[in-house]
Formats: structure tokens, C-alpha cells, sequence
């Protein structure tokens, strides 16, 4: 079975609904301490503008998931979870105007996890 770089937790799933009720298609950016530190930004897809520095590390509610490479260079030991905390954030994620902001948990894969991951 192949092992997820990042996944969600169901009460960021339900948020994530909410969002895609309202503003239709996602996507998630994992920022790389612009704004709100290094928080997952969620926005309309399309919205942010990616280029060749940018790579698609999974997908979560029906939302892709990037990451810049030099961000993925730190985090590519750990799988991330995005949750969800009470409290504004100072991003220009869509999630803010909710009184709520989307965060990362990450934990180091297991050596049997590792075997499993999709190259990027």
C-alpha cells in the first residue's frame, strides 16, 4: 500500500467542504514562512501561480497539494497531516474569515512507510 506524503484530519476535511461549497475547486500551498510562518494556504484553484520550483506532493479532500522544492528538500522525512486550530491566521488563505486557520503536523515516516512512498 502506498504511503500518503499528506493527508488531512476529518475536521479539516469538513472545512475544506465548506470552502469548496463556496468557492468551488481548491488547492493547497504549503508555505515556506511568508505570512502566516509555515502554514497550508488554501486557495480557489488556479489562483496561486506555480511554476518549475513548485512540486505536487499529493492530494487531500479533492484538492491538490504543492509544496516548493526547497521546502520539500526539509520536510521530504516527514508525512503531513493538515489540521485545523481555532484563531485568525495572517494569511490570505480562504479558510481565515472563519476565525480558524489550517495547520501542519508532521511526523517522521517508518522505515516501512519510506519503502512505500511515491517517488516524487
Amino acid at each position: 500500500m502506498e504511503t500518503p506524503r499528506v493527508k488531512v484530519t476529518d475536521k479539516a476535511r469538513e472545512v475544506i467542504e465548506q470552502l469548496q461549497q463556496k468557492h468551488g475547486e481548491l488547492m493547497f500551498h504549503q508555505s515556506g514562512g511568508c505570512c502566516d510562518g509555515s502554514s497550508p494556504m488554501c486557495f480557489p484553484k488556479g489562483e496561486l501561480l506555480l511554476d518549475n520550483s513548485d512540486i505536487l506532493l499529493g492530494e487531500i479532500a479533492n484538492c491538490e497539494f504543492y509544496i516548493s522544492k526547497d521546502q520539500f528538500e526539509y520536510w521530504k522525512h516527514t508525512q503531513l497531516t493538515v489540521d485545523i486550530t481555532q484563531g485568525r491566521g495572517s494569511s490570505f488563505s480562504l479558510e481565515i474569515p472563519l476565525g480558524i486557520r489550517f495547520i501542519i503536523k508532521s511526523k517522521l515516516y517508518t522505515d516501512d512507510q519510506k519503502s512505500h512512498l511515491k517517488p516524487i
